[in-house]
């Protein structure tokens, strides 16, 4: 089984991609690919969102494009979400310690809960200025 990815409209200062199917050796030049144009100039403060529902099976490799995308957004201020992760993705993010836990959702309604929340702290920031 291959890697199906599907990019979504940015939308807010987030970019939601959808991976199903595995994420491994043989795939995850393909997320690497797709996630470049946004990793290299990402604008401050940006937000991505990876639904994780589809995907059966993560490899040593695709957890390596998943730290890839944090320390290129980290420096700007941003984030890598991760949302709807299968058990046994789950386990290994447990195990590696890949993704810290207040960055893993259980649906797509909790991490835009979440994002709306964020965005709402930094616009009561800029009404105390």
């Amino acid at each position: 089984m291959s890697l199906d990815i599907q990019m979504h409209p940015p939308a807010d200062g987030s970019q939601r991609v959808s991976l199903a199917g595995r994420l491994d050796t043989q795939s995850y030049a393909q997320l690497d690919a797709q996630l470049a144009p946004l990793l290299q100039a990402p604008p401050k403060g940006c937000v991505l969102v990876l639904e994780l529902g589809g995907l059966n099976y993560i490899s040593s490799a695709g957890i390596r494009s998943i730290f890839k995308a944090r320390k290129a957004l980290s420096p700007h201020g941003g984030k890598v979400l991760v949302v709807d992760p299968q058990p046994q993705i789950q386990k290994v993010f447990d195990l590696v310690k890949a993704v810290p836990m207040n960055e893993i959702f259980s649906s797509t309604a909790e991490a835009d809960a979440y994002l709306e929340a964020m965005q709402r702290k930094v616009l009561e920031g800029h009404d105390e200025d």
